[in-house]
């Protein structure tokens, strides 16, 4: 009987953790892979495959692995418009999502500034 209940608790240990998904985005927006601090704790969320795929819903990386933020960043508003410091709306644009570059701000879902 013990060598079933072993085999049993590996399973069932196997499967949970094979249901866990590579990639949570927290109720606040953040992408949390396995390498994480907060993965575990991270219980409302949304799955995805990769990193990537979380970013590119809208998802942000956690300030604990984020690179030093750039001192221009392109501003995602809350409309959705991506201003590069060379926006003329750039510098009142005070609500907005910050990104290193143009670039991961439009395959985050936002759109360029119409000219």
């Amino acid at each position: 009987m013990k060598p079933l209940a072993i085999f049993l608790s590996i399973f069932l240990v196997a499967s949970a953790s094979a249901s866990e998904p590579n990639v949570k985005k927290s109720e606040s927006g953040i992408c949390h892979d396995k390498k994480s601090p907060s993965y575990a704790q991270t219980k409302k969320f949304v799955p995805f495959e990769n990193v990537e795929e979380c970013l590119k819903s809208g998802g942000r990386s956690p300030a604990t692995t984020k690179e030093k933020e750039p001192a221009d960043p392109v501003k995602k508003s809350e409309s959705g418009i991506c201003h590069d410091k060379a926006s003329a709306n750039y510098s009142s644009t005070n609500k907005f999502t910050p990104y290193r570059t143009m670039e991961e701000c439009l395959k985050s879902g936002g759109k360029p500034v119409k000219k």
